[in-house]
């Protein structure tokens, strides 16, 4: 539906509430006119990092008074912000980039604001992983975005486990020093063919995106060596030809564990162990595919 635009009228200052303000995730030329309207009318911002919000009000001449907000010390800043916005104050809160509250603070701030009454204004604007996406050329008809995926190896798995079968579009950050062990274990756990796409420094100088099978991927970064930048990892939706491999490997756990058991004669713990070290994977990760497939 079309929008009549000469019929908006915006007030020239804010008023007082917390203005949740979107700012650039690489390019500081990605900030709305409104964003940097509100940055320069309220009272306070309160940053993920006053240094790094400090380049951006430098680059555009803002002089607002700045506070830390970040998640060691939101608990108390959060109370105190609120008793501000009760006063009358115009806070925003902005993270290093991007939208505050996506794997980032806010959450606390904006729903403790909620249970005060204290109006809460969303600034729209960059986000990392909506950039990642339509970019990616996988469906955006539907589609899950989780945050990080798990540090830990296990419960990495479980989560790519848990949307093995998802008809829809999946949509993780990583941190640039596991992107290589998330990727095996996509190949793993989803196998070899799910199509991923690695979107590496979005609407930065080095902007990539890595569009392929997982393998394909994989081998493309291994041979970089160290990979860098801010990374997204999407994950496109099941198939008939990518939903295969899980089933598969935990039907030849079990098989596999069987016939051990039955040509060397030992028990069912020591035959799991040698099949783990055969598939290069932890006991524990195959005494789950073990107990999956009874």
């Amino acid at each position: 539906m079309a929008t009549e635009f000469s019929s908006i009228t915006l007030p020239l200052d804010p008023g007082p509430a917390l203005y949740l303000v979107a700012t650039p995730i690489g390019n500081l030329e990605d900030i709305t006119l409104r964003a940097l309207r509100v940055l320069k009318g309220v009272d306070l911002i309160a940053c993920e990092d006053t240094r790094q919000t400090q380049k951006l009000l430098n680059h555009y001449g803002i002089t607002t008074r700045t506070i830390s907000y970040h998640e060691h010390n939101e608990m108390t800043k959060a109370a105190e912000l609120v008793v501000d916005l009760e006063g009358g104050a115009k806070i925003a809160l902005v993270t290093d980039a991007g939208m505050p509250g996506i794997s980032d603070p806010g959450f606390r701030l904006t729903s403790l604001a909620i249970r005060h009454q204290v109006p809460v204004i969303p600034i729209p604007g960059a986000s990392a992983f909506l950039a990642a996406l339509v970019a990616s050329g996988l469906p955006t008809d539907s589609f899950r975005f989780s945050g990080f995926l798990p540090a830990k190896r296990g419960e990495r798995r479980t989560l790519l486990e848990s949307v093995s079968n998802s008809p829809r579009t999946q949509v993780f950050y990583e941190a640039p020093h596991r992107v290589l062990e998330a990727l095996q274990d996509v190949i793993e756990v989803l196998g070899p063919e799910r199509h991923v796409v690695v979107a590496r420094e979005v609407t930065k100088l080095h902007e990539e995106f890595l569009r392929g099978r997982a393998a394909e991927i994989l081998e493309t970064l291994r041979s970089r060596g160290n990979v860098k930048g801010e990374i997204t990892l999407l994950l496109a939706k099941a198939d008939e030809t990518t939903s295969q491999p899980l089933t598969d490997a935990r039907a030849s756990v079990r098989q596999r564990v069987s016939q051990i058991m039955s040509e060397e004669k030992v028990d069912e713990k020591a035959a799991l162990k040698k099949v783990a070290k055969e598939l290069g994977v932890s006991k524990s990760e195959a005494y789950r595919e073990l107990q999956r497939s009874k």
